[in-house]
């Protein structure tokens, strides 16, 4: 009777363990991630906290998925496969027109004040000027992804406005995209190309980091102001985990503060926080998008 009994309780135990097994595996998960515009080793590994603190605040499993690139990242949260994304202006410009009711939910403070640095290798002997350097023509240069917004789309803008030409006719062959603004910084430094466009809080960063010799590579013109990268939302989290969701999520975002701060340290934005903001706030860059043919109506 009592090895019976014994057998009894670790059946009990055992069923315990795979009824909580099944549970675990049936609960949600919310998936998200970030465009790479940096390396994506270490992207993964800043992401953890955030995942951690949104699963502790949400009550729901919080899971980062790496993007391999940025039109990965937009394919992703089109299919469903990502439910939140820190994208770019453009990035989530594209994915919010892909998915109807998607919507732009909190971006950094600097994100309505966002900049692009053009920088030259100082071979070619220019300096920081305060309007748009025409000694780049015919130069060598990269941009960074194609879909990115401060490494393509608004640089390609002021481009043709100071120009009066296409990033193709005003620099020639010589034109490419490097992929991302870490990579970009690089190029210049090696003088692979003579000079480039990134984010500007990359620059500033890699330079801090001493991964960047500013004496190497200068910045020759900071552009004007535009709206830049933002958390957007996937309207699924509405019907996956239950009306009003979308709300919580923005709000423990919001209330992300003091000391939790460098839970945003992959987003480059522990300086200041993130703030509202809404599909709107980015009205701007999807008018620009298609002025310049690179999204349609």
């Amino acid at each position: 009777m009592r090895n019976l009994s014994r057998l009894l309780i670790a059946s009990l135990c055992l069923l315990a363990v795979i009824v909580s097994e099944t549970a675990a595996q049936d609960k949600p998960t919310l998936r998200f991630s970030g465009i790479p515009n940096q390396n994506t080793t270490e992207l993964a590994e800043k992401y953890r906290p955030l995942a951690e603190h949104l699963s502790a605040k949400l009550g729901v499993k919080v899971e980062y998925k790496p993007s391999a690139d940025y039109n990965a990242s937009v394919d992703a949260f089109k299919n469903g496969d990502l439910e939140l994304c820190w994208f770019g202006g453009f990035t989530g410009v594209q994915a919010r027109a892909a998915v109807p009711g998607a919507n732009a939910i909190v971006c950094g403070k600097k994100d309505l004040a966002f900049r692009s640095y053009f920088i030259a290798n100082k071979s070619l002997g220019l300096t920081r000027q305060d309007t748009f350097p025409q000694g780049l023509k015919g130069r060598k240069f990269t941009f960074g992804s194609a879909s990115s917004t401060s490494g393509r789309l608004m640089p390609e803008f002021f481009i043709r406005k100071e120009t009066k030409q296409s990033p193709k006719d005003f620099f020639g062959m010589e034109m490419a995209f490097s992929g991302g603004h870490d990579k970009t910084a690089a190029l210049v430094q090696a003088g692979t190309f003579e000079a480039g466009v990134l984010d500007f809080t990359v620059f500033e960063r890699l330079v801090k980091e001493k991964k960047i010799d500013p004496e190497i590579v200068q910045v020759v013109w900071v552009t004007p102001e535009y709206a830049d990268y933002n958390f957007t939302a996937h309207p699924s989290l509405e019907t996956k985990f239950g009306a009003g969701f979308t709300d919580k999520l923005k709000q423990t975002l919001l209330d992300i503060k003091g000391e939790e701060l460098k839970l945003l340290a992959a987003l480059d934005r522990q300086d200041g926080g993130l703030i509202a903001c809404s599909n709107e706030t980015f009205e701007t860059l999807r008018k620009t998008a298609i002025e310049i043919g690179l999204l349609r109506k």
